[in-house]
Order: C-alpha cells, then sequence, then structure tokens
C-alpha cells in the first residue's frame, strides 16, 4: 500500500483552491455528482501522463494528490497505478463519494439519476448468466457454458480485486 487515507471531513477542513481531487469515476457518474473544482479522469484512462497534464493546466498543487471514487476501491487501484511514476503523496478518500454524501458535503448534482458501475457489473453477470440457464435448457447443453463462464469471472475479480468486466462496461457510451 503505497497511500494514505483520508476522511472526508479532514479533506474539506484542509481544502484549498488548489488542492488537487482527482475524481477516477466515470462521466456518468460525475456528471450525477462531483465535488467543486476536482479533477475528472477516469479510472481506465488515468495515465501519470493524464495526470500530470491536467494538474499543470489547471493550476494545481500536484505534491498531494487525493483520489475519489464511488466507494474507495478505484481510488486505491488508481494510486497503486501511479505511485512511483509522479513525485507525489497519494490519499484515498476513505469512502469515496458515497462517504462524501452521507457527510453532506457540499457536492455539485446534476439530479440526473445513473447506474453505477458496481451495479450495472451485476445487472450484466446476472443477466448473462440467466441467459445461459434458459438457453442451457431450452436449446443445447453447451450454453450452460455462459454461466459457468460468468461464474468463474465473477470468483476471479473477487480474488484478484479486478474486474474485466467492470472495465469493460466503463467503456459503454452510456457511461461517458
Amino acid at each position: 500500500m503505497n497511500y494514505k487515507r483520508i476522511h472526508p471531513l479532514d479533506l474539506i477542513n484542509l481544502k484549498k483552491a488548489d488542492t488537487c481531487i482527482v475524481d477516477v469515476r466515470t462521466p456518468a457518474e460525475v456528471n450525477a455528482a462531483s465535488l467543486p473544482n476536482s479533477l475528472q479522469i477516469p479510472l481506465h484512462e488515468l495515465t501519470p501522463q493524464a495526470l500530470q497534464a491536467a494538474i499543470k493546466n489547471n493550476g494545481k498543487d500536484g505534491s498531494k494528490v487525493y483520489l475519489l471514487c464511488q466507494a474507495g476501491r478505484r481510488a486505491e487501484m488508481a494510486a497503486d497505478q501511479l505511485t512511483g511514476h509522479i513525485d507525489a503523496e497519494f490519499y484515498v478518500i476513505d469512502g469515496g463519494m458515497n462517504a462524501i454524501q452521507q457527510a453532506q458535503i457540499l457536492v455539485v448534482q446534476t439530479g440526473r439519476q445513473v447506474i453505477s458501475l458496481e451495479r450495472q457489473v451485476r445487472i450484466a453477470a446476472g443477466f448473462l448468466v440467466f441467459t445461459g440457464v434458459v438457453l442451457g435448457s431450452a436449446v443445447n447443453n453447451w450454453f450452460y457454458g455462459l454461466s459457468g463462464f460468468i461464474g468463474a469471472g465473477l470468483m476471479f475479480a473477487g480474488i484478484t480485486d479486478t474486474c474485466m468486466m467492470g472495465m469493460l462496461i466503463a467503456r459503454m457510451p452510456w457511461n461517458k
């Protein structure tokens, strides 16, 4: 673990105009609710070069970078991905946007509701498992393999804490 954690209230207490908060959620999630003056770079587009360019273009202090996502896991992944490539201290905002909203910290909201990436993955996985079972029963036993494949993918995601389906869904047009 190459990052520190910070509680949302502690972050807001020290926040200045040049504080560098990087939101790694999908554009659709950011459009629904975001912290004012945060930089938005989706995790699947986050590179050290993209972050350095965003910091420079927005006049932020890049010595401490506060990473934000919906619940915390994508921010942790971003910290791991960036550590050693940028000369900065990384902080993961504990609990992400969920904790920020629970602490009743002011966020910019568009009123547009979006389905979180995690829920989209559960919906897609459930749909594919259900489809495999129905087609396996009605058409050909080989379709049960689809359900098995999705189950294996869910186990892999749980063991490695990386989700290929989530990365794929994050790139879908409705998440832009």
